[in-house]
């Protein structure tokens, strides 16, 4: 059985797909595709495909990550053509490596996020976020199937720092208006529960007193192991491209050994 991890995006219009409605989507693109999915045992099969923490709905992202596993093996650049070829533009498969190493939610940590708040002048999103790296803890409420739960937003955020235009991912299409844009820049852990984009702006409304006259436009850039040394997330498929290349010159070397030698001149 082979398996193959897969990165994908949402953008545009498609981040306010559900997780549900993406995993809809790609089964179809599966069956367009003739992908030799692997099934479930059961009374009720299905395709063995692991996503691993999709972003909220309403946010757009450039790393979200999926493992599919397959009865025949399948070249995972060819694979990756022929499912987005079959998905909707805005939900894109970018990148494709076979699996070669456990544990590939285990080194999904942290987030790098992007908030672009239109209406909000840059000077303003920077002060505000000087001011929520400086608490100690920020309080926020969010809503949970048990009721409103109250945690400390401020915790698990690494880093939280305004950029500026021209470092900002998220297209001019997603603009609604000409008014100043102030972009913020969020790394944040992984962790329990799990502190949202929504929930640093709640801290930022708590401790600075920001409102974004409209809903802050949201994209995930990356997602992977945090690097303390260097600050930084890390590409999670990283291993999986080593390994891979790490067996080829093995293989080959491995193919030159079992091959007859040449005869000599009679």
């Amino acid at each position: 059985m082979q398996r193959i991890r897969l990165r994908y995006t949402k953008r545009g219009r498609l981040r306010f797909t559900s997780h549900r409605d993406f995993q809809r989507a790609f089964e179809r693109a599966l069956r367009r595709a003739e992908v030799p999915m692997a099934y479930s045992a059961g009374f009720t099969p299905h395709p063995k495909v692991s996503y691993a923490n999709a972003a909220p709905t309403g946010t757009g992202s450039e790393a979200e990550y999926l493992e599919i596993a397959l009865t025949a093996p399948r070249d995972p650049d060819q694979l990756r053509e022929l499912l987005d070829e079959s998905l909707p533009d805005g939900l894109d498969i970018i990148d494709a490596v076979e699996s070669r190493t456990s544990g590939l939610a285990d080194r999904l940590t942290a987030s790098v996020w992007e908030l672009r708040l239109e209406g909000v002048e840059p000077e303003r999103a920077q002060r505000a976020a000087e001011l929520f790296r400086a608490a100690e803890s920020v309080e926020v409420q969010r809503r949970t199937k048990n009721g409103m739960r109250t945690f400390d937003a401020r915790e698990a955020v690494v880093s939280l720092e305004a950029v500026t235009d021209g470092e900002g991912i998220a297209r001019a299409a997603d603009r609604t208006s000409d008014k100043p844009c102030a972009i913020l820049r969020l790394v944040v852990r992984h962790v329990t529960p799990a502190v949202r984009p929504d929930d640093v702006l709640s801290g930022l409304r708590a401790v600075a007193d920001l409102a974004p006259p409209v809903p802050a436009a949201v994209t995930r850039l990356a997602q992977g192991l945090f690097d303390e040394e260097t600050g930084t997330v890390t590409d999670p498929l990283a291993p999986d491209r080593e390994a891979v290349t790490a067996a080829t010159p093995t293989a080959a070397v491995s193919a030159a050994a079992k091959a007859p030698a040449p005869e000599g001149p009679r």
